[in-house]
């Protein structure tokens, strides 16, 4: 039965459509955008928005777990992913990638062949996209919160086996350019149509400015976990800002990066680069107290998520609150802090026949939001599992 979405502000997300219809068909796809007195007559359910927006479901590529939820602990895991699911859904997200990591490559190998069954259970929210490793191959001197002993220097044998565990799931490897054998599992990879983002690196400008010429197309939380600017050496960020068409990730929860970075990422690199992520962990929508990350104890204490030695580890952050963030913090208009979170990402993960933007055919994958980014409804291909009208 096909829902008719009435009496809306539509982002598509370059422009508003005001006063206009989102039809969507029984197929679960987008059958009609534009003005209401154009919209087909269908047979289903109308909902009226009541000038509220609706914008393309919001995508997170880099995501820890949240509200009690860790990615990549065994035991529970389909009944974690079906409660993370539900719940990030209230949140505006109609679909993410699982972000793991794991002590040594059997256990990693193991806990990628076990998400993949799980994939093929219905969820009853937003929908998981596939895996982004995160590591195990990165530099110990930019660590953040891992493990350092879950870090070792690449090699294709692992790569191999995550690869052939992964059966096509794995849409994003994290990975330091500068360590041995970086660039052979670097192309193994991306040739296995995986994306390869420089993240957690210590390397310099020159050899990070190489890697984003080459097998490398994204960037891993930009700022953090990163060799920074100086005018002498520009370092990773310099190599960030002197790239053509790589896309960079930014968690901008106000806790990792400051606005006036954020803004200056913005306007070296363009709208159309920038992803925004949350880096979230299992506190995220909780309250205040101590979890577990990535082999380390983490507190959290006033929505700040920290180790023992106050190292950042992860945040608490929500990804429409990231969208409301960049509108409050950095000036970005709406429209374009919207695209951060859907198109953008869906672009560089390669999900841009499917998602990012409201349209005729694509899945209707929507969230309906007013101007201060609450939510008020969550549908995912064309089934709502969210609504608070």
């Amino acid at each position: 039965m096909s829902t008719s979405l009435i009496n809306t502000t539509v982002l598509t997300p370059k422009k508003r459509l005001e006063e206009s219809v989102v039809v969507v068909a029984d197929d679960g796809r987008i059958m009609y955008v534009g003005p209401m007195k154009g919209a087909p007559q269908v047979d289903g359910p109308q909902l009226d928005l009541n000038g509220r927006m609706v914008i393309p479901g919001l995508i997170d590529v880099h995501v820890h777990g949240g509200h009690g939820v860790t990615f990549g602990l065994p035991g529970s895991m389909e009944e974690d992913l079906k409660a993370y699911s539900e719940w990030i859904a209230h949140c505006g997200v109609t679909g993410f990638l699982l972000s793991i990591a794991a002590p040594n490559a059997e256990i990693l190998t193991s806990l990628i062949e076990m998400y993949i069954d799980i994939f093929k259970t219905e969820m009853p929210g937003a929908e998981p996209l596939g895996l982004h490793l995160e590591g195990p191959f990165l530099s110990r001197e930019k660590k953040g919160a891992f493990n350092p002993a879950w870090l070792r220097d690449p090699a294709l044998d692992e790569a191999e086996a995550f690869l052939n565990a992964g059966r096509g799931w794995i849409r994003q490897m994290t990975l330091a350019p500068e360590l041995p054998g970086a660039e052979d599992v670097a192309s193994m990879f991306r040739e296995a149509g995986v994306v390869v983002a420089l993240g957690h690196t210590n390397t310099d400008f020159d050899t990070a400015s190489a890697a984003l010429r080459g097998n490398w197309t994204h960037v891993t939380h930009t700022f953090n976990a990163q060799r920074t600017f100086g005018h002498r050496e520009p370092g990773v960020f310099g190599a960030v800002l002197a790239s053509d068409d790589v896309t960079a990730e930014l968690i901008a929860d106000l806790i990792h990066v400051h606005p006036g970075a954020m803004k200056i990422l913005v306007r070296s690199i363009g709208v159309d680069r920038v992803v925004l992520i949350t880096d979230a962990m299992p506190g995220a929508g909780l309250d205040d107290g101590v979890y577990d990350l990535v082999g380390h104890e983490v507190t959290v204490k006033n929505g700040r998520a920290t180790l023992k030695d106050g190292t950042i580890a992860g945040s608490t952050a929500l990804l429409n609150q990231c969208v409301f963030n960049m509108t409050r913090e950095v000036g970005v208009p709406l429209e374009h802090a919207v695209q951060m979170a859907t198109l953008n990402p869906a672009r560089a993960m390669g999900f841009e026949d499917r998602f990012g933007m409201v349209a005729e055919g694509k899945d209707a994958s929507l969230t309906v939001i007013d101007e201060d980014v609450n939510v008020f409804l969550t549908m995912v291909k064309g089934e709502i599992v969210y609504q608070n009208l």
